[in-house]
């Protein structure tokens, strides 16, 4: 799917709005910001505006049993479609402001693919070094494909805002051993494509790499992509 370069204006009041929301409140206990009823997946911590802070990074996720629904199809008896949000928590001193909030992460279970497993069961779908957050998502299905893919996305705070810098994605075939791979560097416009590298394969395979540059020009922030989403980047 291509990424819209539209943004309602609807949808940017709303972002506005909820970080000047965020910007006037603060606490001492992070979990004051979970809503009711959800629990947190995944959580990490580090600087992420250079203030010698550990910053929080939040995966929740709502518990309403009503969306654990049976699957009748292949895959799971039973797929969890709970919502799920992305926070980002600044730390100041002893207490924590909301400043970010992504409400577009794909759930556990996923109506349309049944087979597809947790894109965030596996690895760490969240990292945050060199005053860096990665969102890392991966995708297996157990059956209706022999891809497995895994997209990251990178984001800098800069201008009081999470804006995405960089993205990967690569692809491993499980039955022929193929792996490609892509990296756009969001700053600079280049995008660098890797292929012919073979994980079966005994002897070393030549690696061919291309650059290319973006045809577009793309300024996204955290609440804006669409993580449940598959973008392809022009």
């Amino acid at each position: 799917m291509k990424y819209s370069s539209k943004l309602p204006l609807f949808f940017a009041f709303t972002i506005c709005s909820s970080l000047v929301w965020a910007d006037s409140s603060s606490t001492a206990n992070y979990q004051s910001f979970i809503p009711k009823n959800w629990k947190v997946l995944e959580k990490v911590q580090g600087d992420l505006n250079q203030d010698h802070q550990a910053d929080l990074a939040l995966i929740v996720e709502d518990t309403d049993p009503k969306n654990i629904i049976r699957n009748e199809s292949l895959g799971s008896a039973e797929l969890n479609i709970n919502k799920r949000k992305l926070l980002i928590l600044f730390k100041n001193n002893q207490d924590y402001r909301l400043v970010a909030t992504n409400l577009y992460l794909p759930t556990e279970g996923d109506i349309e693919s049944p087979c597809l497993a947790d894109p965030i069961g596996e690895n760490d779908p969240l990292e945050i070094k060199n005053g860096l957050l990665k969102v890392n998502l991966h995708y297996w299905l157990s059956c209706g494909s022999w891809y497995v893919t895994n997209h990251s996305y990178t984001f800098r705070y800069q201008d009081q805002s999470f804006k995405l810098i960089g993205y990967d994605n690569n692809d491993f075939h499980r039955a022929s051993g193929e792996i490609t791979a892509q990296s756009i560097n969001f700053l600079t416009g280049k995008i660098k494509s890797t292929s012919g590298e073979n994980e079966f394969s005994e002897q070393s395979q030549p690696i061919e790499i291309k650059w290319t540059k973006l045809k577009k020009h793309y300024s996204r922030t955290l609440e804006q992509v669409k993580f449940n989403e598959h973008y392809e980047f022009e």
